[in-house]
């Protein structure tokens, strides 16, 4: 199989893997980066950004990334098509399989291989997306301020979100599949008790209604069968996120859902020389601006370790 060998790799490119790729460029890395299967990350199914410092009139999501991109170019990144499939720690250099069909080698790796919404799987929920069908009621309530929206989910996050959007929206539709939910005691009582969060238990969603736009759902009742339509303006999942952290399962430390873990204050993972950024290691906070920043990290942690090692 072919192989070729670089100073610094990075996989994956969301606002992490770019950001890494700017600042390993400054600092006379030379890094290769290698998009993935979404190049751009999220972001490129999100359509207007308003909370990202720096555009004060947002900007789409997509446009954004190319922005990103173009920054990391211009500071000299290699940035490539491809796709990480499988790793080898177990050598020097590291060892990444990319699109099955050759080898790079690497003195250092950063992991921005991010994370993917869990769906609910129904054709409308994908048609939509984007006109008011989200994935992060953070990002994209304040479009809905003052109207009535659904959210799905019986989790801490369905929860966190559900009393988000009631600070902002008139009504939240809560869709919960089973008659309890899964979040903590404590933030259950909190949903409860919000008078503008209506939940319907033991419920699922049958379809999203609206053509160019999300304009209601239909939902019926596990228990009893019977189905309702309601009015909303913005349908939110909240289902969980799966990080893309497959292919490191076996080499690197993860949490029980597949996060990556990180040293406290660092970007760096358990093998010496393989740093982590944005989602694939972020549960918490999930956001652009949060995900740029530990890019940086990974890029300056990445450039000090090659330094300790005399490799730059």
């Amino acid at each position: 199989m072919v192989s070729e060998k670089v100073h610094c790799l990075i996989i994956g490119s969301g606002p992490a893997g770019y950001t890494a790729a700017i600042y390993a460029s400054r600092a006379g890395l030379n890094p290769v980066l290698y998009q993935g299967i979404q190049p751009g990350g999220q972001l490129t199914i999100t359509t207007e950004v308003e909370n990202y410092p720096g555009y004060p009139n947002g900007v789409q999501g997509p446009e954004m990334m190319v922005d990103f991109e173009n920054q990391a170019k211009r500071m000299g990144a290699d940035i490539r098509y491809g796709l990480a499939t499988k790793v080898d720690f177990s050598v020097r250099p590291l060892k990444v399989e990319i699109d099955e069909e050759k080898w790079v080698e690497t003195d250092a790796l950063i992991i921005s291989t991010g994370a993917s919404a869990k769906w609910l799987g129904i054709e409308s929920e994908q048609r939509l997306n984007g006109y008011g069908v989200s994935a992060c009621a953070v990002c994209d309530g304040f479009f809905f301020k003052g109207k009535e929206v659904a959210i799905v989910g019986a989790g801490d996050t369905a929860a966190e979100e559900a009393l988000y959007l009631s600070k902002i929206c008139s009504r939240v539709h809560m869709i919960v599949r089973r008659d309890e939910m899964r979040a903590s005691k404590v933030m259950q009582d909190r949903v409860i008790n919000t008078a503008n969060i209506k939940i319907y238990w033991n419920s699922q969603t049958d379809e999203i209604l609206g053509d160019k736009k999300v304009e209601g759902m239909r939902i019926w009742n596990n228990k009893t069968g019977e189905k309702q339509e309601i009015a909303v303006d913005a349908f939110f999942v909240a289902i969980g996120h799966k990080p893309n952290s497959d292919i490191f399962k076996g080499w690197l430390d993860m949490d029980d859902a597949g996060y990556i873990k990180t040293i406290p204050g660092t970007s760096k993972t358990n093998v010496e020389g393989v740093f982590a950024a944005g989602d694939v290691q972020d549960k918490v906070y999930r956001q652009a601006v949060t995900a740029a920043g530990s890019g940086c990290m990974a890029a300056l942690d990445a450039e000090r370790y090659l330094s300790e090692k005399g490799l730059h």
